[in-house]
């Protein structure tokens, strides 16, 4: 199919409107058959409970071109479990695994001209979502729901791509312990947002989260994932309750072992102990791999590697994953699924 005229290296992380979305329709205890439809707006009640008690949920994966011509989608039955386990914290209908995949599939092919082609550094970015809906007042789960997914051609989610960027700590929570935390629920963002703001006033990428109970360990990056390469060479992210688990720091977990020969481990990453770190990172389905140059805390910054050239474990271990999800190395079993 002849691709739409875009000029792929200049793309962003932002949204932009595509021929073809999907929808289907939750009502009576059962989802209908969902369909394609070129309208990006959604009309609803103005008592649903996605507007008024935050009862939604979503999801965020990529479509990527291959060198002999194809699409893939990387690991989308991961994102579907982890949607299922969102849904069920927020008292949703679940999304059946084959139906989250098939809808994705169902936009990528409608709007393969937006796919970015192979070697530009952008790929199709793919939102599914679900929102309560329904004519309601009283804090409770919506009678009706809706399923969509859109999708859109993008960019690196840092600008400058593959470059160390600085963070700093913040005193705020963005997520309980033990409350939504784990899950890809709109409110945990909503927490972010103000943080996020005053991170890039003082010209930091981002926040770092500290663990909300002690305030002693990191727990999230902003909107990604922190892993961290010590100088005797093991990968380690933190384990935590109020966390989100991120598909791409679990590949990042597989890959760093059985490709790059790594010890490997999830644990307490202290705040205070940063200079067991050679190279630290970012990681999420957005940014993929956004190499960490200073974690600012209390006023002092920590350097890993630099804060201009990026750490050779990294390097890699960018270069595999991403490889992994445009086809050019070998992936594990049944993360590759082809967009026919």
């Amino acid at each position: 199919m002849e691709k739409n005229d875009i000029k792929w290296s200049e793309l962003g992380f932002s949204y932009i409107k595509t021929d073809k979305r999907y929808i289907s329709y939750w009502k009576d205890g059962k989802w209908d058959d969902g369909q394609l439809v070129e309208d990006n707006k959604i009309s609803i009640s103005e008592g649903s409970t996605c507007l008024h008690y935050g009862q939604e949920c979503f999801e965020g994966l990529k479509a990527y071109s291959t060198k002999d011509g194809g699409i893939q989608l990387f690991r989308p039955d991961e994102n579907a479990k982890r949607m299922q386990k969102s849904c069920e914290k927020v008292l949703m209908p679940e999304v059946p695994v084959e139906k989250f995949i098939d809808a994705c599939m169902q936009v990528v092919k409608a709007n393969e001209a937006y796919v970015p082609p192979y070697g530009t550094g952008a790929t199709f970015y793919l939102r599914p979502f679900v929102i309560g809906v329904g004519d309601n007042i009283g804090v409770r789960p919506a009678p009706e729901y809706i399923f969509g997914v859109f999708g859109m051609p993008v960019g690196p989610y840092f600008k400058g791509g593959m470059t160390p960027v600085n963070f700093v700590t913040t005193d705020v929570d963005r997520a309980a312990p033990y409350g939504t935390g784990k899950n890809k629920v709109g409110g945990n963002y909503a927490a972010s947002l103000q943080s996020h703001l005053e991170a890039v006033k003082r010209g930091f990428a981002d926040c770092i989260y500290l663990d909300p109970l002690t305030h002693t360990k990191i727990d999230e990056v902003g909107a990604a994932n922190f892993f961290g390469v010590t100088k005797d060479n093991k990968f380690i992210t933190p384990e935590s309750t109020s966390i989100l688990p991120s598909i791409t720091k679990f590949s990042l977990l597989h890959v760093a072992k059985e490709y790059l020969n790594m010890e490997v481990m999830e644990g307490d990453v202290s705040i205070n102990k940063l200079d067991k770190f050679a190279e630290a990172g970012a990681c999420g389905t957005a940014a993929v791999i956004t190499p960490i140059g200073g974690i600012e805390h209390n006023g002092k910054m920590h350097v890993f590697h630099s804060e201009t050239e990026v750490g050779p474990v990294t390097k890699k271990l960018y270069e595999t994953l991403y490889g992994i999800q445009m086809g050019d190395v070998e992936a594990p079993k049944g993360w590759i699924y082809k967009v026919k």
